[in-house]
């Protein structure tokens, strides 16, 4: 039984769940595509990736293997894998492993995932949170992109 869903989190999916985004991603596919600027921030072991996703756009995300932070900022409708949650205004999310979301933005939206991690270059950043690198649109549209590395060192506690 999957648990309850609140704008506050994002549980893992199930695997049927997962199928059903698959499926409208692969349908989204043969429709042309946004070019869609990915901001990457490495700073004191953190990464942080923002995507910006213009009004009316769906993003579908690739599938995610570790816990991470979502921070939305704008209006969008989520799929969680069991509902679909509207959110408006800014929302700081506990996000689980095993998830695959569906983005539906209502207005221009920023959608901010972060991870402590020991990653230096986007790739293995990439790499440490999917398996479906090759889905990510930062791989398509590199020249969209934007990396900043303070080169600060995580602190130490």
């Amino acid at each position: 039984m999957m648990p309850a869903v609140h704008a506050q989190q994002l549980p893992a999916m199930s695997d049927e769940a997962i199928d059903k985004v698959r499926r409208l991603e692969s349908a989204l596919l043969d429709m042309p595509q946004l070019p869609l600027e990915t901001t990457h921030l490495f700073s004191r072991g953190t990464y942080a990736r923002t995507v910006r996703i213009p009004a009316g756009a769906v993003l579908t995300g690739a599938l995610i293997k570790i816990p991470t932070v979502l921070i939305l900022s704008g209006h969008a409708t989520v799929f969680t894998g069991t509902e679909s949650i509207e959110l408006t205004g800014h929302h700081v999310i506990p996000a689980s492993a095993g998830r695959k979301q569906v983005f539906v933005a209502h207005a221009e939206t920023h959608l901010t995932m972060a991870f402590v991690t020991s990653a230096t270059t986007v790739e293995e950043a990439e790499a440490e949170f999917t398996d479906e690198g090759h889905l990510l649109m930062s791989r398509h549209q590199a020249d969209h992109d934007l990396t900043t590395i303070t080169g600060e060192q995580a602190c130490q506690v």
